[in-house]
This record gives C-alpha cells, sequence and structure tokens, in this order.
C-alpha cells in the first residue's frame, strides 16, 4: 500500500472511530420520567413524579463553570380519548433552575421565578433533587367528569432559550445540548 492509501484508511478510521464515540456519548444522555403518581388531597390532584436526567459532558461542563441551567417541565392532563384539537385541561409548564454557585462551592435548585432553592454539596446530589417533584398540585377534582378516564403526559427538556446568549449558536447546533425526554403518558386514576 503507498502512503497515500495508508493516511485514507488511518483518517476513514479515525473519523469512524470519533463518530462511534460521539453516538455512545449520546446515547448516554437524556432524560427519562421514571415514575409519575397522583394521589387526591384536600380535593384536588397531586402529582409525584420521578424523572433521571443523564447530562451530556458540554452540558454538565457549563453548569460546573456557573452556567444556570433551566429545565422545564411541561405537563398535561387530558382526556384518554380526547382528539388532536381538543384542549387539555392542564397544560403548565413548570420551570426549574440548577447552578453551580463557585464562590460557596455549592450546587443550587429552585423553582422559578423564586429565587429559593436547596443548596447541595455535590452536583450528583442536586441533579437527583432536580428529578423529585414532590406534591405538585395539578387539578380540582371537580373539573373532571366522573365517566371520563384521563391521562397525564409529561415531558422534559433542557431550555435552550434560557442559557447565556454567547452558548445559545452552540446548543442550537450540537445535539449534546438537545436534551429531553419526549412525551410520557400515565393513566390518571380520581
Amino acid at each position: 500500500m503507498t502512503s497515500g492509501k495508508v493516511s485514507r484508511v488511518t483518517l476513514i478510521l479515525a473519523l469512524s472511530l470519533l463518530l462511534a464515540l460521539t453516538a455512545e456519548a449520546l446515547a448516554r444522555s437524556g432524560f427519562s420520567v421514571k415514575q409519575a403518581q397522583v394521589r387526591p388531597e384536600a380535593g384536588q390532584l397531586v402529582l409525584n413524579a420521578s424523572v433521571d436526567f443523564v447530562f451530556s459532558e458540554p452540558v454538565l461542563e457549563a453548569l460546573d463553570h456557573g452556567v444556570p441551567l433551566t429545565l422545564v417541565f411541561h405537563v398535561q392532563v387530558r382526556r384518554t380519548e380526547a382528539w388532536m384539537w381538543e384542549d387539555s385541561l392542564v397544560d403548565e409548564q413548570w420551570r426549574y433552575t440548577i447552578r453551580y454557585r463557585p464562590l460557596s462551592e455549592r450546587y443550587e435548585v429552585h423553582r422559578l421565578p423564586s429565587h429559593d432553592g436547596r443548596d447541595f454539596v455535590t452536583r450528583d446530589a442536586a441533579i437527583r433533587a432536580l428529578g423529585e417533584l414532590t406534591d405538585q398540585a395539578l387539578i380540582g377534582l371537580d373539573r373532571l367528569d366522573p365517566d371520563e378516564d384521563y391521562e397525564l403526559q409529561i415531558k422534559v427538556f433542557l431550555d435552550i432559550e434560557e442559557l447565556p446568549l454567547p452558548l445559545r449558536p452552540m446548543a442550537y447546533l450540537k445535539p449534546s445540548w438537545k436534551l429531553s425526554s419526549g412525551w410520557t403518558t400515565w393513566p390518571l386514576n380520581h
């Protein structure tokens, strides 16, 4: 083999390896709604949910350098047999932020628009806490028809629009920043 063919073969092998490693890294990142439970309490349905967040390396690096990340929990309650154009009974977006505070060396998680949150010593503890929704008011029981079946739909995603302006172009172009759970549907028992 000539040196030109060897260098092309080496280049092709190197690019193939790089693509495989990138695909593997992307497959390990993403969000998933693991559990959603709804219970009646004081005349309304209350939601407890668990979300697994697996952030990509570029997102974790940005977080560790003090870039706040905004996560959106998009929650809908719909009739099970609803037509596509039928309005949801609930269609809300709950926004949470996680950020690292370098001076205190702590991670902070809070629900927006409030700035009161909880502090964590480790990044993993903060990410776990971010994924636990507890006692979130969902819908009044009086709004549900006892003869109808309903479903709860949840989607969680990283809000690229809330990133600092210099990071947004890269976040729009790189798949490692497009983190979402996709829609998860759960039967709503009332």
